[in-house]
Order: structure tokens, then sequence, then C-alpha cells
């Protein structure tokens, strides 16, 4: 007897979107070369108002393992986290957990200043914080009258969506 599957192309586009996000974390670093990437952190990301927060779960690390690097818009975190050896006479039955060297670069908003960036490690998350750069203020812009007077109008920016 058979059983019939629904198919589902959105589940498989996401877990497509998974994998491929995962190999392109992984595939090179920088200049180009192969990086032997073991493990990728999980990512939650939110915003508010005036900023954006980035969470990665980096258990069992401490803070002087992890780097964290901003440029060109860009911010990277990397790590590598070791695999503590025990006495020789203990037999494994599984491994679960990832070992060795990660980084994960995420986008940031444009126009920040990375002097803003605020990061705290507690409890195996590591947060970061990033203001959301001032939007423009409306620009208040005097017209001359033909008597020589001025007269101010007020411009307030317009969504139009």
């Amino acid at each position: 007897m058979s059983t019939l599957v629904r198919w589902d192309p959105i589940r498989d586009v996401a877990a497509m979107h998974t994998e491929l996000s995962r190999l392109m974390n992984g595939i090179s670093e920088g200049n180009g070369r192969a990086q032997a990437q073991s493990w990728v952190p999980t990512l939650d990301v939110w915003e508010t108002e005036d900023s954006v927060f980035y969470a990665f779960d980096l258990p069992g690390m401490t803070e002087d393992q992890i780097s964290i690097e901003v440029e060109e818009g860009a911010l990277t975190v990397s790590a590598n986290r070791t695999r503590e050896r025990k006495s020789a006479g203990e037999r494994f039955q599984r491994f679960e957990r990832r070992y060795g060297l990660f980084s994960r670069t995420v986008g940031l908003p444009q126009g920040i200043s990375e002097d803003s960036i605020e990061a705290s490690y507690t409890n195996g998350v590591l947060d970061i914080r990033v203001p959301k750069p001032e939007q423009p203020k409306p620009k208040r812009v005097p017209i001359k009258t033909t008597a020589g007077s001025e007269a101010t109008i007020e411009a307030k920016a317009r969504n139009t969506k």
C-alpha cells in the first residue's frame, strides 16, 4: 500500500533557502579561500522604531572567544568553539553538538554610526543593538513675495505607497 503525500512548494522553497544560506555562509571568507565551517549559530533579528537587534545563540562560549566586526555595512560575528576532551575511558554514544570555527555576516541599516553599536553577552546569548540612523526632519522653506516680505511654507515628507 502506498501513501500519498501532498506537495507543498512553499515548504520546499523554504528548505532550499535554508540550505543555500548555510552553504553560502560557509563557502568563503573574505579573500575567497574555502573555509571549513563546522556550525552556524542560530540568529534572531527584530527591530523597534529606533533600533535593530540581533541575538546569536552561542552556548558554552566566553566573551573572549567571540569576535564582532563591522565593515562596509555588514556585521560579522565569528568564534571558534572547541570540544573539551574527557577521560580516555569514556565511550560516547552520540555527538550532536557542533564545534569548530564559525563566521556569520548580516547586513546593517544604511547610514548607521559604527561607534553606536552595543553588544552584551549573557547566559550564552550574544545581543547586539544597532541604533537606526536619524531620519531627516521636514525643512521650512521661506518664500519671498513680490512686496519684499517673506512667507514660510512648511514642507512635510509624504509616503507615496
